[in-house]
């Protein structure tokens, strides 16, 4: 295939605007293309009056390719390399089957790489299925009840799924491509195969991490719900087995590998592995608010005249700046078109997300605005220190809050001005269980609190209306990122061998794309261990 670059395409464009193109850049005839795939699309709003997307393209054509590129001296067209992934099978049964703790996205493409491998490999989540998730959080907006084991963090699908299903990211791998054909095999939008900022959205993506379970299960995989891992047996510094608390009570698993997909919340495995001896090492991570914005006043920032356009879809950003000590404040998780949700894992505790549906069309949008929180901010040296830090503040966040799940709540103006916000103004909240207006300084380390403070100004100068006045800023975010890294080798396995730490919670991925690339990882390098 030849592949074609940059091409300016217009909002309006005809169907046929792409294979014409082709035509006249290739200068070939109009039935010489045998196949055309739209490899890449972005929105290309630099200039306001001049909004357009940017397009890449994949041609088959009938003729000698290599004729054809000789010819061209244009740099935007090349020779195309698309790397196919290859799935590896293995031909003898294992005696003792790997198991997967978690079944978050990088548990989730480990089991489905295990499962193809014919390895059988066990899945164990200590939440819930994502039917009876959907509930338990839809219980928790309408009435304030946690369910500390099924809750936005923890059940199927893993926090990504109560989020806005966003698979950008800034890694580059070649497993990329085969996770997002793999989404699109069990239900998710085509879109995502060539837009430059995939989401599924939280609707759609419930339903998509349902199939792909139930595909692994047709390959030979066991999957287990509400399995709690409760310890790791080790012989001579190789695991023999977990014992894990099921409905029907304890039970134990021989096994001689384990891929620890546990997610960014698990704290109460960190501190059992932490005290089975497992490496664990400190990991900077980022607290603050979610900041929300009519998505009005964000389309209109982003795309000038054509903000209403349906083409465009709802704007999103991404912004970062530094304060004069250095420390990094950015937004994370935007969420076009979204809602703010309750996203603690933990009784009392205030802790918030975002979440957006695949048609992103609520009335406000909303991110993460988070400030860097320093190893050096723990004030102490013990491994699990950071997540006593999130703790203390969420914990503030519920006091502030009334002490039932209501998320404090400040206007950006009100912020600015040091007042304590009294009432609401053109921006209503969307965070449920409710809400609670206050000064949120009284729940942010003070560093936090500066630093969005120095912010605010910054992002506004580069996106007209940030810092408008009712903008509402609930807090807090403090889940963003694991506090914690879970030391692993080259080999991917901890000291204890046969134990491999994986994804966002063990402080290796950031996201859904990266933590699905990684547990491909983990899983490879125990396929190796069985060629």
């Amino acid at each position: 295939m030849i592949r074609i670059s940059q091409i300016k395409m217009p909002l309006d464009a005809s169907n046929d605007f792409l294979k014409n193109k082709a035509v006249k850049l290739l200068k070939i005839k109009n039935d010489d293309i045998l196949k055309l795939e739209l490899k890449r699309k972005s929105i290309d709003a630099r200039k306001k009056n001049d909004i357009h997307f940017i397009c890449t393209i994949d041609v088959t054509i009938k003729q000698n390719e290599d004729k054809i590129l000789d010819k061209n001296q244009n740099n935007n067209i090349t020779k195309a390399t698309n790397n196919l992934y290859t799935y590896t099978k293995i031909i003898h049964n294992l005696q003792c089957r790997p198991i997967i703790v978690g079944s978050g996205p990088a548990g989730l493409f480990a089991g489905y790489i295990l499962a193809k491998a014919n390895l059988n490999p066990i899945i164990i989540e200590q939440g819930k299925d994502i039917d009876s998730r959907i509930k338990a959080v839809e219980l928790m907006k309408t009435k304030g009840i946690l369910d500390i084991s099924t809750n936005i963090q923890f059940g199927e699908g893993g926090a990504g799924t109560f989020s806005d299903g966003k698979l950008n990211t800034g890694i580059k791998d070649p497993r990329i491509n085969e996770v997002l054909k793999v989404f699109v095999s069990y239900g998710a939008p085509k879109e995502i195969l060539y837009e430059a900022k995939p989401h599924i959205g939280t609707d759609i993506l419930a339903d998509v991490v349902k199939n792909i379970r139930k595909n692994i299960i047709k390959m030979g995989a066991d999957v287990f719900f509400e399995y709690k891992l409760e310890d790791i047996i080790v012989d001579s510094g190789h695991i023999t087995g977990i014992n894990i608390l099921t409905p029907e009570g304890e039970k134990y698993i021989e096994t001689n590998d384990i891929i620890l997909a546990i997610g960014h919340s698990s704290r109460d495995t960190f501190k059992m592995i932490y005290e089975k001896g497992i490496d664990i090492s400190q990991k900077q991570f980022s607290m603050g608010v979610r900041i929300e914005h009519p998505q009005s006043v964000i389309n209109k920032a982003q795309y000038g005249k054509y903000a209403d356009n349906s083409i465009l879809g709802a704007a999103d950003y991404k912004l970062s700046c530094r304060t004069p000590d250095g420390r990094g404040v950015y937004t994370f998780c935007m969420c076009p078109g979204g809602e703010v949700v309750a996203a603690t894992s933990e009784q009392g505790g205030v802790v918030t997300n975002g979440m957006s549906k695949y048609a992103r069309n609520d009335k406000n949008a909303n991110s993460a605005l988070l400030v860097d929180v320093r190893t050096s901010d723990f004030n102490s040296n013990h491994p699990l220190a950071g997540i006593e830090l999130q703790r203390k503040y969420e914990k503030l966040a519920y006091k502030i809050g009334g002490e039932n799940y209501k998320a404090p709540v400040q206007l950006a103006g009100d912020f600015l001005n040091n007042n304590q916000s009294n009432k609401l103004g053109s921006v209503i909240p969307s965070y449920k269980p409710g809400i609670t207006l206050c000064d949120l300084r009284e729940c942010l380390p003070d560093f936090v609190y500066t630093g969005l403070k120095y912010a605010l100004p910054q992002f506004d100068r580069k996106l007209n209306g940030f810092m408008m006045y009712d903008a509402v800023m609930t807090g807090i975010e403090s889940r963003s990122s694991s506090p914690v890294r879970i030391i692993r080798s080259d080999d991917y396995q901890s000291n204890i061998k046969g134990i491999y730490p994986c994804g966002e919670g063990a402080g290796y991925a950031g996201g859904i794309m990266s933590a699905a690339v990684d547990g491909i990882k983990c899983a490879e390098k125990i396929i190796e261990k069985y060629l």
